[in-house]
């Protein structure tokens, strides 16, 4: 599986688990030359509270497109260590 946006590769990896309709890839397979700072949160009723990354490629923010959960519940432990993307960001 491919995380594309703004043309660049975010992620790439063979493991990914898929929750929710949502491709959860390591967070190792993160390209970090595209990663920036969020400091936004929300709170998922069963997976947690979940940690957010924006992305930057060639000058072009994409807020809050890189979502994680640092410590999900037990009923979500397979998606520890690893990220989801949205707002654009193409899986494939």
């Amino acid at each position: 599986m491919k995380a594309t946006w703004n043309g660049a590769v975010i992620a790439e990896s063979d493991d990914t688990v898929v929750v929710e309709g949502n491709h959860y890839f390591p967070e190792s397979s993160l390209d970090r030359q595209y990663i920036t700072f969020s400091n936004h949160r929300s709170s998922c009723p069963w997976k947690g509270q979940a940690h957010y990354y924006s992305l930057m490629v060639d000058g072009d923010l994409n807020p809050d497109a890189v979502w994680y959960y640092p410590q999900p519940s037990d009923a979500a432990k397979e998606i520890k260590g690893r990220v989801a993307f949205w707002k654009g960001v193409k899986v494939e």
